[in-house]
């Protein structure tokens, strides 16, 4: 179980360099709560996870009609086992070892087949954010941002005009095991301020004071 720990960790990583948000789990109870309890764009999911296996969550989250692409990682590489996957509902598979630029690759073909029928543009006043390219405008201009400011902007960008809270902003950008109780996310939202707002007469990103914030047109 260790090495499999070591690939999540090593998977969690690339992508995070990538800009992607991600939550990890490493059995397939947990691994399910989260897929049902949250609205991911993209599931990866290896087949030998302990408590539930890959395949029994991915028929349980088909049976509920749930239509995130599925990736599908294990370790058999037998036409069979590839087979009932994608019976089952999976998406994709892709068996180990494997290199992370096939990985990567495949990550973004699901993702371009999911947004074939949904803007990936996110878009408030001015401001633009390409969930594909991760590439972000404000005004027609180009802002260079982190991968942790990245993730921050679209985090409170796909909850435009309501309140997120310290708490929510640590479990989704951050992970877990975060302190909600440093002062790490007001020092982002100061990045991200500098960026986005600083140099803009309407700002978007407004405190809600003792609570969190809030990226909105207007701060009445």
């Amino acid at each position: 179980m260790e090495d499999e720990k070591k690939i999540a960790n090593f998977i969690e990583r690339g992508l995070k360099e990538e800009h992607y948000i991600v939550d990890v789990a490493y059995d397939g109870e947990k691994g399910l709560f989260l897929a049902e309890i949250n609205a991911y764009d993209l599931i990866i999911l290896d087949i030998m996870l302990p408590i539930k296996d890959g395949l029994s969550i991915c028929k349980e989250l088909r049976r509920k009609k749930m239509d995130t692409p599925i990736l599908m990682l294990t370790a058999r590489d037998r036409v069979e086992d590839k087979v009932l996957g994608l019976d089952l509902g999976a998406d994709d598979y892709l068996a180990k070892p494997f290199a992370f630029e096939e990985l990567l690759a495949r990550v973004r073909a699901l993702l371009r087949r999911k947004e074939t029928n949904k803007g990936a543009i996110l878009k408030i006043s001015d401001l633009e954010l390409d969930q594909l390219t991760h590439k972000v405008r404000r005004a027609g201009k180009e802002i260079s941002l982190t991968s942790k400011e990245y993730a921050l902007l679209e985090y409170l960008m796909l909850n435009a005009d309501q309140v997120v809270t310290r708490t929510m902003i640590s479990e989704h950008v951050w992970n877990e095991d975060f302190d909600s109780f440093t002062n790490v996310i007001d020092v982002y939202i100061k990045y991200l301020r500098n960026k986005i707002d600083k140099d803009f007469e309407k700002q978007l990103i407004h405190t809600i004071r003792g609570t969190g914030y809030i990226l909105k047109e207007r701060s009445g």
